[in-house]
């Protein structure tokens, strides 16, 4: 190597280190923001199924809320809310309402939802 050019990177050394100190912290972000919009989505999922659990059960004679409860994971049960007989005026159905779980406490509280409803010829 020339002396110049030797000369010319010595001025250089650290430099990658100190760029991947910087860059860390939105990495991180990026990877907690990707979390959080994943956990929404398993929540409205699980949403999803316990509705279709509960009108499944309202079909055939049994107690929907008990049914959309139990095929929610364990930890959304507990504030759950499942109204049966949601919207009348469509034909009814069980709806399935329940917080998202946040990685960051200080984040503010969002609740998803869903509904479903079945009639004697629906699977």
């Amino acid at each position: 190597m020339p002396p110049r050019a030797g000369r010319a990177a010595h001025g250089e050394e650290g430099t990658a280190s100190v760029e991947l100190v910087a860059v860390v912290p939105f990495l991180l972000l990026a990877l907690l923001v990707a979390a959080q919009i994943a956990l929404a989505g398993q929540a409205l999922w699980s949403a999803s199924v316990a509705a279709r659990a509960g009108a499944r059960a309202a079909l055939v004679g049994g107690d929907a809320s008990a049914a959309a409860r139990s095929a929610l994971p364990p930890a959304m049960r507990k504030g759950a809310r499942v109204e049966e007989g949601a919207g009348v005026e469509d034909g009814g159905g069980v709806s399935v309402r329940v917080e998202v779980p946040r990685l960051v406490p200080a984040l503010p509280s969002l609740r998803v939802g869903a509904r479903s409803g079945l009639e004697a010829d629906d699977g």
